[in-house]
């Protein structure tokens, strides 16, 4: 046999043991055939399957549109002709056309169609609201309820809605006492136009009226106590009465937590409800459990070594051995606590408590397990949310820097500060994790607020009675930033003002940070004119021209110091032929040329409107002599006012003002465009403007004086956030000799009044009544002040 023969039947022989084992193999484990072929075959088999398995979307059809066209609703679905047809994009397509909110009913089909699928959409729309009508009602005009209800005119109608709609209006009746009142809609719809009208069917009922109000079981508090912490009242005099069954749910919960805050851990309160004489009258009764008093007995504190036991029991305001227990109370000292850890840098500090209560004793044992956590340092400091202001602005008033450990009293500081600046309306801080567990960034976020503004308009005053201005101003200012001028933190102002008595033009400019140092600068040029009034108690014509120069130090956190060059030249006249010879030599024109050193203390904690915090001011000047000018003289001013705050955000301001002035050199009285005035509006409270001290014995105009003392209480408490409440008392004199000062002869007034925020400016209404006699005045009356001003 050749060997060709031999190759020949060797590979006969294995083809049929291989054809073999595979019929074997296929009768044994048939249902595995498949997956034992070679995987070219599997994936070349299970793509011919697919190909055979797929369609494509040949047509797409809608069918139930009325009002909704054809292109409208292709546009709201995935599904397009020439694509392959895919379940999942037909089940998305009728989410979103049920999402329209047009369609009650959506449902699609397909059908066999040129080789490929016909899609078709099968549309139920709803109906659209042509008319909403009401039944006749007494409490509630029907305009006042379609604007509550959601369901509109030309829109689709939504069942949904329509019922949330129902609950809507019956709330309306509720909260008029008519919680009987019963709503039904009548749906009529066109089924040709698939128009819709709706009638709501409003049976309004009775309101239910509150005769009696008892309250029953208060024995620890009277029964007025009671009713000041719920809403519901009796029939009255000055109340309805009318019943909000809503409202006496929630005087429930109300009792019990007035209960809670004075240790009645355990009270109770219900009520029940009884016809009084007639229908539609009830008698409401409230029955209370008040249950045994708790009183704090042993305060345990455990895991605390940085704070001791007594630094923490004086952090804590109101939980005291032997105090009411209140868990409100509570949870405020314990904020407390950890904020008397934040400020030592602890910011991980937690405080858990845990209570014992004993029914025997009322006492509640309390246990304070404190975790101290870990001395935490700043890594870094962030700035955010600054889109104008340069980042140096805000970072040269942060009282922390990289390095420091975490202080509450400095970030406090800071955000102060801030909001002193008058260039955000929020300020708020965040802490950011680093790689290392004791370090954390600190993220400063500020949200600006509108720093420039070109404003114009008028006013009206008791002092410079009517008052017309224009002014360009800009307090946060960037001459470098070019064409924005914004962002630097400095201050520029324009300003024209014109009115029946004056006329003034100034410009103003200050930069806070001479090269980012803490020294301010700036200048002032003005030009200022005051027509003869002797109602605000100028005898005479005045005109000023002048300018100044200001340095000012930041010599510590609450210290600032400054210095002020002025030169003005002053011009009188006008003066009336019958003066004294003390007004007729002040005519004519002088020069003033004055250096002034000023020291201030300012802990207020806000400079805008302060509630708590000390201001003093001490400024001496000394005019003439070698700074040249017409005139020389020396002056001390002094100022104080302490803020004080009281319940219901209301602050208490204390003040006093005194001032002393002499001359020297060739001059032999202070002028009187120099010299101090008392009374009126900005002084003492119940007198004509400048009338409080020396007058001219013949004409009774004020002449002014060398010495000052002025005092003021005011006390102010918000009514809404844009109404404050003022109460006040003026008291001082003024004395025509430096040392005649404090000899007595005071003017003090009292009165009352109101300071409202409106969108173009603020204004203030005082009443003030003299309690001593006017000088020039044979009897006392009050005095109305009213001012209206641009900022507040």
């Amino acid at each position: 046999m050749t060997s060709s023969h031999k190759i020949f039947c060797l590979i006969w022989v294995a083809s049929f043991f291989l054809s073999a084992h595979l019929a074997w193999a296929q009768g044994n484990e048939s249902d595995t055939s498949f997956q034992d072929q070679m995987p070219e075959d599997r994936d070349l088999k299970e793509g011919l399957t697919r190909e055979s398995s797929r369609k494509i979307v040949k047509a797409i059809e809608v069918e139930g549109n009325k009002t909704i066209s054809i292109s409208v609703i292709l546009a709201k679905i995935k599904s397009r002709v020439g694509q392959e047809y895919l379940q999942n994009v037909i089940s998305d397509d009728i989410k979103r056309l049920y999402n329209t909110g047009s369609f009650s009913d959506v449902k699609v089909d397909r059908k066999d169609y040129e080789g490929g699928f016909k899609v078709i959409f099968y549309l139920t729309e709803k109906p659209i609201v042509e008319e909403i009508t009401f039944s006749k009602t007494r409490h509630f005009r029907p305009r006042a309820l379609v604007n509550k209800i959601k369901t509109k005119k030309e829109k689709f109608l939504d069942p949904k809605t329509l019922k949330e709609d129902v609950k809507t209006i019956q709330e309306m009746y509720a909260k008029k006492g008519l919680s009987s009142a019963t709503v039904e809609v009548e749906t009529f719809t066109d089924e040709v136009t698939n128009k819709a009208s709706l009638h709501f069917v409003i049976q309004e009922g009775r309101r239910t009226q509150i005769k009696k109000l008892n309250i029953l079981g208060n024995n620890s508090f009277p029964d007025k106590r009671i009713i000041k912490v719920i809403k519901t009242r009796a029939d009255s005099l000055f109340t309805s009465g009318y019943l909000k069954e809503e409202i006496l749910k929630e005087d429930m919960d109300r009792i019990v937590a007035f209960y809670g805050q004075n240790g009645f851990i355990d009270a109770k309160a219900s009520y029940t409800m009884e016809e009084f004489k007639s229908p539609g009258r009830l008698i409401v009764s409230i029955q209370i459990e008040e249950g045994k008093r708790y009183y704090i007995g042993n305060i345990a504190i455990k895991g605390n070594k940085i704070l001791t036991t007594r630094e923490i029991l004086n952090s804590m305001e109101s939980v005291r051995v032997g105090n009411i227990f209140s868990r409100e109370k509570l949870e405020e000292d314990l904020s407390n606590v950890r904020t008397a850890y934040f400020d030592r840098g602890y910011i991980f500090a937690d405080v858990k408590e845990s209570t014992s209560l004993s029914p025997e004793t009322g006492k509640v044992e309390l246990r304070l397990d404190i975790d101290e956590g870990e001395l935490a340092y700043v890594e870094q400091v962030k700035v955010e949310g600054n889109t104008r202001t340069r980042d140096i602005v805000v970072r040269r008033e942060i009282r922390l820097y990289p390095g420091d450990r975490f202080d509450g009293a400095k970030l406090r500081r800071t955000k102060e500060r801030l909001k002193n600046l008058g260039y955000f309306e929020d300020v708020s801080y965040d802490i950011e994790d680093t790689e290392h567990p004791d370090r954390k960034n600190l993220v400063v976020q500020v949200k600006e607020m509108k720093t420039g503004s070109l404003s114009f308009g008028g006013g009206y005053s008791t002092i410079d009675q009517i008052v017309g201005f224009i002014e360009i101003e800009q307090r946060n200012f960037d001459f470098t930033n070019w064409p924005m001028f914004t962002g630097g933190g400095q201050h520029l102002s324009l300003r024209a003002e014109t009115g029946s008595l004056r006329n003034d033009l100034r410009l103003s400019f200050t930069e806070p940070w001479i090269f980012d140092y803490p020294v301010s600068g700036g200048f002032d040029a003005y030009r200022m004119e005051r027509d003869r009034e002797r109602d605000v108690g100028y005898a005479y014509d005045e005109k000023r021209v002048g300018g100044n120069l200001r340095l000012g130090k930041e010599i510590s956190e609450y210290l600032s110091g400054g210095i002020t060059y002025r030169r003005e030249r002053i011009t009188i006249g006008d003066l009336e032929s019958d003066v004294s010879t003390d007004l007729a030599k002040e005519a004519g024109q002088n020069t003033v040329s004055d250096m002034a050193f000023s020291l201030t203390r300012d802990t207020r904690d806000n400079v805008f409107s302060p509630t708590k915090g000390l201001l003093l001011t001490g400024t001496f000047d000394v005019a003439g002599g070698a700074l040249g000018g017409d005139k020389d003289f020396v002056r001390f001013q002094d100022k104080m006012s302490v803020n004080v705050p009281f319940q219901w955000n209301s602050v208490m301001e204390f003040s006093v003002r005194m001032g002393f002035m002499d001359t020297y050199g060739d001059s032999d009285t202070v002028p009187i465009f120099e010299r101090f005035f008392a009374g009126g509006a900005r002084t003492i409270r119940g007198y004509d403007e400048r009338k409080v001290g020396p007058i001219d014995p013949v004409t009774e105009d004020p002449l002014g004086g060398e010495s000052l003392l002025v005092g003021n209480v005011e006390y102010t408490i918000p009514v809404i956030d844009f109404v404050k409440l003022a109460a006040f008392f003026d008291t001082g004199n003024v004395w025509a000799r430096l040392d005649e000062f404090g000899s007595g002869n005071f003017k003090s007034g009292a009165g009352l009044g109101l300071r409202v925020k409106t969108p173009i400016g603020p204004i203030n209404l005082d009443y003030g009544y003299p309690l001593n006699e006017e000088p020039g005045e044979e009897e006392r009356s009050g005095k109305f002040y009213f001012s209206m001003s641009r900022g507040f």
